[in-house]
């Protein structure tokens, strides 16, 4: 099938979504403002486990904030922690916990907050060994109401680090706010709690309007949702479900892009004598043609990327090119398909490549350019879902912190891609590094040597999307994709 026709294909799918039904909770009137979100039930029944899933991540945020947050323009705000100062040279951060209460009642307490937190930062540093966390030697409870996150050696991202939703203050019956969740029938409601009490309700009844009705559903439907004026706000749209927003007539006004940076790419994760051939993970880096997808996915201001990074962060320099990237597309692909034939004369015919790719139109139109691309050079492809085992997976993620070192980590051998050792080592060195300067070369050298692995094949930016209704005020386009639900409000107008 070629790409002109799933193009086609995917302009009438979203009309299968018209004949669904919608539920009865209406978002007109001054009722509560009902946010859809794209994702799946599960996602808002156990969050911790399905993150970093957007519906996963937005009921973290509203229900278990952690110390910090970040606002919408990714800025640092006070959560758990009303205020904290930073002592020894950025080796010690001093919290003052906010009056808080746990949902059962009971107070939340220094000790309590200190326990919680020390166990998600063991949890992180398994998945991300070289991050802000890794410095980390202790949380220690100063009094009742403070606490001390002791460093080993500075940091600069621990704050954008405690901001994330894996660092929630959650105990076995809940979160501390801003809002407390229940259920009437199958419908998640959100009410605003009482800081200074803890209570769900206070002397004077709260305003309808400032309770949400949170629903996680696949993005057909809260989009149909959205256009027939029962949500006022749809959040976690991906590049996936970027094909169903025309089709479905929704004003173009009503859709805010999100500025992010972080990972959109395939990462190879299989094993065996294809992908263990450096020159055949080359071959398929250097064939993708990137500069087709602003056509399928028209966003003003995306643009694709051959690197890693998407400028010098804390590298010292600009960021390693591909070996290749100077190179006409004619010519990579002539020395693509020269190591496929190589490969093929010493093992025979190989195997199809499994791309897992999430469900939607958009990735339906990638994996055509994808699998285009690749038969380009005498390899073939064959889709598989997200959940299985795949030779390359997208990896669709934004940014947790504002550093080499999240990119790198999130594509090395704690992944499970195709790594660099070397490079890992790199990394693991530059923890120990007894200077910036020394931490910037470490760091520098394993982003060369991971460019030089081809264990990541870069395809641009993350795409981030919303639908905002007209009746809401205080929303704003995040670089952190970043929507906390208790900074919109109603408009008058």
């Amino acid at each position: 099938m070629t790409v002109s026709s799933l193009l086609r294909r995917a302009r009438f799918w979203p009309l299968m979504a018209l004949g669904l039904a919608l539920g009865a909770c209406s978002d007109e009137g001054r009722g509560p403002v009902v946010v859809s979100v794209v994702g799946d039930r599960d996602d808002l029944a156990r969050p911790l486990q399905n993150l970093p899933d957007p519906a996963a991540k937005l009921l973290l945020e509203a229900t278990a904030q952690g110390l910090v947050a970040f606002d919408a323009s990714g800025d640092i705000l006070p959560a758990l922690a009303q205020r904290w100062i930073v002592e020894d040279d950025g080796r010690s951060y001093i919290f003052r916990l906010r009056r808080a209460f746990w949902e059962d009642g009971t107070r939340v307490t220094a000790p309590d907050v200190a326990r919680m937190l020390m166990a998600r930062v063991v949890m992180l540093r398994r998945l991300d060994p070289n991050g802000p966390l890794d410095a980390v030697q202790a949380v220690v409870p100063m009094t009742g109401e403070v606490i001390e996150l002791r460093l080993a050696a500075p940091r600069p991202h621990v704050l954008q680090m405690l901001a994330q939703p894996q660092m929630a203050v959650l105990s076995s019956t809940g979160g501390t706010g801003p809002y407390r969740k229940a259920r009437q029938g199958g419908t998640l409601f959100l009410t605003p709690i009482d800081r200074s009490s803890g209570d769900d309700a206070a002397d004077e009844p709260i305003p309808q309007w400032q309770t949400r009705v949170l629903r996680a559903e696949r993005a057909a439907l809260a989009i149909v949702r959205f256009r027939e004026g029962d949500a006022a706000l749809v959040l976690g749209g991906r590049y996936s479900d970027l094909p169903l927003l025309v089709p479905a007539g929704i004003d173009r006004d009503a859709v805010r892009i999100d500025p992010v940076r972080g990972l959109l790419g395939l990462a190879v994760t299989g094993t065996g004598k294809l992908l263990d051939d450096a020159g055949i993970r080359a071959a398929i880096n250097m064939t993708i043609d990137r500069s087709q997808l602003p056509a399928v996915f028209p966003l003003g201001g995306w643009a694709t990327s051959e690197r890693i990074l998407p400028d010098a962060m804390d590298l010292g320099r600009p960021p390693t090119d591909p070996d290749w990237s100077a190179l006409s597309l004619e010519d990579r692909r002539a020395q693509a398909r020269a190591s496929v034939t190589r490969w093929r004369a010493d093992n025979g015919d190989p195997p199809p490549l499994r791309i897992a790719l999430p469900q939607g139109p958009g990735s339906t139109l990638l994996f055509g350019l994808i699998a285009r691309d690749l038969a380009a050079i005498g390899l073939s492809a064959r889709r598989v879902p997200m959940r299985g085992d795949a030779d390359l997976r997208l990896i669709d993620e934004v940014a947790a912190y504002d550093s080499a070192i999240w990119y790198l980590g999130r594509i090395g051998c704690a992944r499970k891609v195709q790594c660099s050792a070397l490079a890992d080592a790199q990394l693991q060195s530059a923890s120990l590094a007894s200077s910036e300067a020394e931490r910037s070369a470490r760091i520098a050298e394993a982003e060369a040597l991971m460019v030089a692995n081809n264990g990541y094949i870069p395809l641009g930016a993350p795409v981030r999307w919303s639908l905002v209704s007209k009746r809401l005020s205080g929303f704003q386009p995040s670089p952190r994709a970043r929507h906390p639900l208790n900074h919109l409000f109603r408009s008058t107008n």
